[in-house]
């Protein structure tokens, strides 16, 4: 038995030995294979790169390897490209769009010219990169959005130089050129993530774009409800009553930019026809009646005496663009308000037409509207 067991044991010993061995060439043969799929990756000068673009040209052929050496080098293309879009910037300052019409003048022509070096400058630099990176997939040229609107701005250019070889002019299409400094964004590392930084955050304000809107609808209804047409309130003559070589209600201003807004007899404004200033001709004040006898040179009537009928015309100030009439109008007052330009004379005016205390409307509109400014500036 002592046998029979000690030659069983070096039987599986040796069968032992035998599967390590096989292991271990396995392992080495795993190991190959790993480090043959490495070279065959290290092998590629730039491995993050599409390997072949336009079906056929390889990373180390000629034309696509001068033109990822061109991308991938800071100097030659960048440095060149920011001097480029800083000229352009010099250019579109010097345009002038009313004296340039017909382009006749030397200045023109040569602000056209160098317009036309701009545009070939980004025309190369597009195909330039489309050729190093590709032009579709992930990491191609059209996968970076500020590559997509490189890749606009020259389509957009080349729509205008083709209209302009067909004798069509579009104005809209010339416009494009305002984007084209937006081009530096991509070439500044530091300002490319602000500006990234800045875009993302935009989902984030639609909550405080709901709350603008509600403060905006809460108001409107409200100035809508309380002064719709009373800025339209005008001092009219009796009805049988006819003014000669007078306007029809009473004007301080010929261009009616700051009119009298009156109050109706059933409110309680500020102002009534009662408070139409007299009449001034040549720096005199009027004082006669339509029936007296002018006896003395010099004296002249005060035809603004007859403007006692308050009544609802037909305009509102600043050519209709005040008023509250709609709840449209309404939100277009409002963010004047808020903006803290020129809201003290639209407060005169409602203030005028229908009531004092209508003052607290605006307070409370500009509080609402400077403490949401505040709040959301210091804690975004």
């Amino acid at each position: 038995l002592d046998t029979l067991e000690d030659r069983g044991g070096k039987q599986l010993s040796a069968a032992c030995r035998r599967c390590e061995q096989v292991n271990r060439q396995r392992g080495k043969a795993g190991r190959e294979e790993d480090g043959s799929s490495d070279t065959s990756v290290l092998m590629l000068p730039y491995p993050e790169l599409v390997p072949v673009v336009f079906f056929c040209l390889k990373q180390t052929t000629f034309p696509r390897s001068w033109c990822i050496h061109m991308v991938c080098s800071p100097y030659p293309l960048n440095c060149d490209g920011m001097m480029v879009i800083l000229l352009n910037c010099v250019t579109l300052g010097m345009y002038q769009p009313c004296e340039n019409i017909d382009c006749s003048s030397e200045r023109c022509q040569t602000l056209q010219a160098f317009d036309a070096f701009i545009y070939i400058f980004f025309a190369l630099e597009m195909i330039i990169k489309m050729v190093a990176l590709g032009i579709f997939g992930r990491r191609s040229y059209l996968g970076d959005t500020w590559n997509r609107l490189d890749f606009f701005i020259v389509m957009a250019g080349m729509v205008e130089y083709s209209l302009d070889l067909q004798n069509m002019n579009l104005t809209a299409i010339r416009t494009v050129r305002v984007l084209r400094p937006l081009k530096a964004i991509n070439r500044v590392p530091s300002m490319r993530i602000l500006v990234n930084l800045l875009l993302d955050t935009l989902p984030m304000l639609g909550n405080v774009l709901l709350l603008c809107f509600f403060v905006f609808f809460i108001f409107g209804i409200i100035g809508v409800q309380l002064w719709a047409g009373l800025l339209r309130n005008r001092c009219y003559p009796e009805e049988n009553f006819t003014l000669l070589d007078l306007e029809e209600y009473y004007m301080p201003d010929e261009d009616d930019e700051r009119p009298f807004i009156c109050s109706l007899p059933i409110d309680n404004g500020i102002m009534s026809c009662m408070d139409v200033p007299a009449r001034r001709e040549g720096g005199r004040v009027c004082c006669l009646d339509k029936d007296d006898v002018v006896s003395l040179a010099g004296l002249c009537v005060n035809w603004n005496q007859y403007y006692t009928r308050c009544h609802t015309g037909s305009r509102n100030p600043h050519k209709d663009a005040i008023n509250f009439d709609n709840i449209a109008y309404a939100w277009i007052v409002i963010f004047q308000v808020i903006t803290l330009e020129g809201w003290v004379e639209i407060m005169y005016y409602v203030m005028d037409a229908h009531s004092f205390y209508n003052f607290i409307y605006f307070i409370l509109l500009i509080i609402v509207s400077c403490t949401w400014n505040l709040i959301h500036v210091v804690q975004p």
